[in-house]
């Protein structure tokens, strides 16, 4: 007769031969259940951790590491297998251990995110910088003059006759080089020389009326630069027919015609008397 006994040494069956004396011919035992149970759960997570290998290897998933030990397809799966065991052995542990708690993993932010984030807080600031920029330049505009005298110094001769003839300007007298300025917004349609005035400017505006600087000393601006009110276009000087240092300023309506400048620039808030 043999005997077997199982892993934990409790002994699991008894086999007669025949060869055996009768006196020693003893009943064989079966297998007890639980064991078988426990048997066929370890052959099942066995042939699992196989075919989780082959799948892990047709989809490029890493291999089983070095010791041999597939891990499960989940927490919950590997608590499932290991609470059958548990309960088919017959433990003190009373049926399925429950699944262990999955825990959600806060998920990092990305540096690509973060990077979105700085740039457009960064359009946002040189938005709002160009906006504020605008709107400085709009109240400096509107508090812009939009009328100015041509140029500073003293008054010295009105429109009108004068030595038998029609002085259609008016002059205004000050030192070699003081600035002449546009009185108004516009666009310089001539700059160079002029018979009479030696050298002269021209300066069309919105409206088609020309105002005309004579007896310049140098040039500073160019045919078809705009211009606006205040900003220098020449020097005065005593070229041309000329008897001293000073501006002779012209205005032109809109059909060509030479109009008296003084009540021009008074009607514009301008008095150069």
């Amino acid at each position: 007769m043999s005997r077997h006994r199982s892993p934990g040494g409790a002994p699991i069956a008894e086999e007669s031969s025949p060869h055996d004396p009768p006196h020693q011919r003893q009943r064989r035992f079966s297998t007890p259940p639980s064991v078988i149970r426990g048997r066929l759960v370890v052959a099942a997570v066995a042939a699992g951790a196989f075919a989780a290998a082959g799948q892990s290897m047709a989809s490029g998933e890493p291999a089983p590491d070095q010791d041999g030990i597939n891990p499960m397809a989940s927490g919950q799966d590997a608590a499932a297998s290991f609470g059958s065991v548990v309960g088919d052995s017959g433990g003190g542990m009373g049926g399925s251990a429950p699944a262990p708690e999955m825990l959600p993993v806060p998920r990092a932010s990305s540096a690509g995110s973060e990077v979105e984030k700085l740039a457009k807080s960064e359009r946002i600031s040189e938005q709002r910088a160009e906006e504020e920029a605008e709107r400085i330049a709009a109240e400096e505009e509107a508090k812009r003059p939009k009328v100015v005298a041509p140029a500073e110094g003293s008054f010295t001769s009105g429109f009108g006759g004068r030595w038998g003839t029609t002085h259609y300007g008016i002059d205004i007298a000050n030192s070699k080089g003081t600035p002449i300025v546009s009185a108004q917004d516009g666009v310089v349609i001539e700059a160079g020389p002029a018979s009479g005035f030696g050298l002269w400017v021209r300066v069309q505006h919105d409206d088609g009326t020309i105002t005309v600087y004579g007896h310049v000393n140098t040039i500073t601006a160019s045919e078809g630069e705009s211009v606006k009110a205040g900003d220098q276009i020449a020097t005065m000087g005593n070229r041309g027919f000329s008897t001293g240092t000073h501006l002779h300023f012209e205005v032109w309506n809109a059909s060509g015609k030479k109009i008296n400048p003084m009540p021009w620039l008074s009607a514009r808030g301008v008095d150069v008397s």
